[in-house]
């Protein structure tokens, strides 16, 4: 994919901030998180032409089920159509260019809220009323221009980049190391979408450590968090990761009791999974919940939030109590994460601050950096 990179002053600093090693490593500079024109190139080299996760593709189960996302702009709408194929696909008129559905639903067919164009599942027009005396329109050439979408490991994965290869080949790695959970089995129970005033790289970066779980998670899942045992290895160009090893205060991070498959530390390993640029996914034996993430401006993210049960828990008929149990859990976790991330976009705007270095639990952020860095700068990788 071919794409016109923008020289910033932001994009330079970020490439002196990271070619230090690891061992030296700091902070990602302020203008990176602040500045107008950096976060539009964000959107030009790295949401037009990365992966991006609309969801899980459970969500999405009988024909005509659609939920829409905007990617770098340009709105789209994924659905299942008659055949039960996922498609992704414009989500804007071809007459007047209205917008043509909005959130989550069910729909026979998609109608324009503005003059009432109607289109089949497969995005080809079916109707458009009054049309008759054009001779320029012709029904049978008019389509919703499709949008590359493909399910991965149960995750509706979605691009503008006709050239990106897919994500079965791009995040083999990934595979490799949770596939003995089979991910794509876990079942989606809730999903959401929220905006959050802080920059879109703030959340992902306190995703990616859990140097602050002890401390900004203190009330909720903090105390089932040990330091000296968390794994941060060197991660990829396409993703990073880290692991930690369960104590039982939070019995639904660990293999159901039932589960006869998973073995030592495989029961009670938790991952953290950062799928760049934008999907953040913790994964347990027992339950999952991710985040993906698109800016809106350098100062607010939009945020699609959801998860689920393993096939374990599922299957459990305390599974209605259980999934209650960890979504209040994950709703104060977020309302932890909320407060502290919206306090580092503050501290991110004062005259006085500047980037500290960085701790060994922080690799995922500096890897995190690099990858940023490359993009804006137009590297490969």
């Amino acid at each position: 994919m071919s794409i016109h990179r923008t020289i910033v002053p932001a994009a330079a600093e970020l490439a002196e901030n990271t070619a230090a090693p690891f061992e030296q490593a700091k902070a990602m500079p302020k203008s990176v998180y602040t500045a107008e024109d950096f976060a539009a190139l964000e959107l030009e080299t790295i949401f037009a032409g990365e992966w991006l996760c609309a969801g899980r593709a459970d969500a999405l189960k009988g024909p005509g089920d659609y939920l829409t996302m905007e990617i770098a702009g340009e709105p789209i709408v994924v659905l299942r159509d008659r055949d039960g194929k996922l498609r992704a696909m414009s989500n804007v008129c071809r007459h007047r260019m209205s917008t043509l559905l909005q959130g989550s639903g069910t729909v026979r067919a998609i109608v324009c809220p503005y003059h009432a164009w109607t289109y089949n599942l497969d995005g080809t027009l079916r109707g458009a009323p009054a049309m008759g005396k054009n001779e320029t329109f012709h029904r049978d050439e008019i389509r919703l221009p499709p949008v590359r979408c493909e399910e991965w490991l149960g995750w509706i994965m979605v691009t503008l980049n006709p050239d990106i290869p897919p994500p079965s080949e791009r995040l083999k790695a990934v595979e490799d190391l949770v596939g003995y959970l089979d991910m794509g089995a876990y079942t989606e129970t809730f999903r959401e979408t929220h905006r959050w005033d802080t920059n879109w790289k703030v959340l992902a970066e306190n995703f990616m450590e859990s140097y602050h779980l002890p401390v900004c998670h203190a009330g909720t899942i903090g105390g089932s968090t040990d330091l000296n045992t968390m794994v941060c290895p060197e991660g990829t160009n396409t993703f990073n990761y880290h692991t930690i090893l369960r104590n039982d205060q939070v019995k639904l991070c660990l293999a159901h009791p039932d589960n006869t498959v998973l073995t030592g530390d495989e029961r009670r390993t938790t991952w953290l999974l950062a799928i760049y640029p934008s999907l953040l996914i913790t994964l347990t034996p027992g339950y999952f919940w991710y985040l993906s993430l698109h800016p809106h401006g350098p100062g607010q993210v939009d945020i699609i939030f959801g998860g689920g049960m393993s096939p374990d828990y599922m299957a459990d008929p305390d599974a209605p109590s259980q999934l209650a149990a960890v979504k209040k859990m994950l709703d104060d976790v977020n309302q932890e994460d909320r407060g502290c991330t919206e306090k580092v976009f503050k501290g991110l705007n004062a005259r006085l601050a500047g980037p500290g270095p960085l701790s060994h639990l922080e690799r995922p952020n500096f890897e995190f950096a690099q990858y940023i860095s490359r993009r804006v700068n137009g590297q490969a990788g």
